[in-house]
């Protein structure tokens, strides 16, 4: 199969004919064809094909085919697929997320990200956002969002698309049967659904967990731990953290530290506040986390604590963002190095850390030896994101890992995200790699789409 760039236009006539210059019948190979197969999305049409005396690569559609089909809009370049009588048009990138239906912020909180992504694919592929509810799994079709020229948001009925972006934003909704059911359904019609649910923190437990190469890399991790073993690891490393299986933002997190002449310490965060409280016995601390969260605590994980490389006295990890390129390679795109607020339980910027570049962290902690703790790091991330791949059933395009490097310059993994939040992006020294990130995603849909290595000419 060839890929050529193309300039898409309509024609207002009703009729099944395609009409294609000179040049664009060359490189697909269809001259002297009477008929094609042109496909966009799940949709296929039978078209007569004409030439048209014009120089460079042009499609006409008319409104016959184009209504047939559900093309959305005309493009000034899109990718065109060929081989014998068959021809794509595309790709159809549709990016999954929900929302309140707003005219101008129709996704909550992401319409601003997807609007930046639709923008970026605009030049390569006809990229567009639905809810679950806007799918018509009857006739096969999706009631999209897309953007015009003037970046208002419009709504296009057009096929089941390509490839499928997966942004939900709530834990909850993913595990619903209509949400579990509409995955199910796009991988049965052969769309690539990538991203397919959120991790809770034991899941990529359990999935590394005879993965010998990821298992270095992870500290001592224990899913709904009785109490016998959070005392046994608090024996064993000094300290552990134990959290929620599916918090986030470091909601309901504590450290729990053991001095054996001072006794047992619990830090966590209360409403805007840091709290450090001191128990004289083990069985006063159980009772404080039995009374703030009951049967709760049968959702939490314990895990080693790592004695962090520090800057100021305060612990630093790092955010590696990680993505599919375009040959279906895992690439750290994205690093931020988050330092912890004074007496803070995690590093997270609402709990009062700070977000600094990995190169102003790891200058300050290793000196001339930060380029080399850096190359390490992201060799790591890489290891980590294929062993995750190597063990998680479904596609993945995105991660974004927790690390943490100690005082000896060993690599630690503490959480893996499969739907990564961007706040690292907001630093702007890391603006241009929120923009990497956005093309890194588009690159990976077109890879998984087939819609890749572009050849041809305009």
């Amino acid at each position: 199969m060839s890929l050529t760039s193309c300039h898409v236009h309509f024609s207002p006539t009703s009729e099944r004919i395609v009409y294609l210059s000179g040049s664009l019948l060359r490189s697909l190979k269809l001259t002297g064809k009477k008929t094609i197969n042109l496909k966009f999305g799940h949709e296929t049409v039978t078209a007569a094909v004409k030439t048209i005396n014009r120089q460079g690569n042009h499609l006409y559609l008319t409104a016959g085919i184009r209504q047939t089909i559900k093309v959305p809009k005309a493009g000034s370049i899109s990718f065109v697929q060929g081989g014998e009588n068959d021809v794509q048009l595309g790709p159809l990138i549709g990016v999954l997320t929900d929302g309140d239906r707003k005219s101008d912020s129709p996704f909550g909180s992401r319409s601003g990200y997807i609007r930046q992504l639709i923008r970026m694919g605009d030049s390569k592929a006809y990229v567009f956002a639905f809810t679950p509810r806007d799918v018509n799994w009857t006739k096969e079709t999706v009631n999209g969002y897309f953007l015009n020229s003037s970046g208002s948001w419009y709504r296009k009925v057009v096929p089941l698309p390509d490839v499928v972006y997966n942004r939900l934003p709530s834990r909850y909704a993913e595990t619903t049967a209509s949400i579990m059911s509409m995955r199910e359904r796009f991988v049965r019609k052969g769309v690539p659904f990538f991203n397919w649910s959120f991790f809770n923190k034991s899941d990529v437990y359990k999935l590394l967990d005879r993965d010998v190469e990821a298992l270095e890399h992870l500290p001592e991790s224990v899913n709904n731990p009785r109490s016998e073993k959070i005392k046994e690891m608090l024996e064993k490393h000094q300290f552990i953290y134990y959290k929620p299986t599916a918090g986030s933002l470091g909601i309901g997190i504590y450290r729990l530290t053991y001095h054996p002449k001072r006794g047992y310490f619990a830090r966590y965060r209360r409403g805007n506040t840091n709290v450090l409280l001191r128990f004289t016995s083990f069985n006063s601390l159980m009772r404080m986390l039995e009374s703030r969260h009951g049967s709760g605590l049968g959702r939490y994980v314990s895990q080693q604590g790592v004695r962090l490389i520090e800057i100021d006295g305060c612990p630093i990890d790092f955010r590696f963002h990680m993505h599919k390129n375009g040959n279906n390679e895992w690439v750290p795109v994205g690093i931020g190095a988050k330092k912890a607020g004074r007496g803070s339980v995690t590093t997270h910027i609402k709990n009062g850390g700070q977000l600094l570049t990995p190169e102003q962290a790891l200058g300050r902690a290793f000196g001339d030896k930060a380029d080399e703790m850096l190359v390490k790091a992201k060799a790591v991330s890489i290891k980590l994101s294929q062993a995750i791949e190597r063990n998680f059933p479904h596609t993945l395009g995105e991660l974004g890992l927790d690390i943490g490097i100690d005082k000896d310059g060993e690599i630690w993994m503490f959480e893996a995200n499969a739907k990564p939040g961007r706040s690292i992006f907001s630093h702007p020294s890391l603006r241009s790699q929120g923009r990497d990130s956005m093309t890194h995603i588009l690159e990976h849909c077109l890879f998984l789409s087939k819609f890749k290595d572009q050849g041809g000419s305009d």
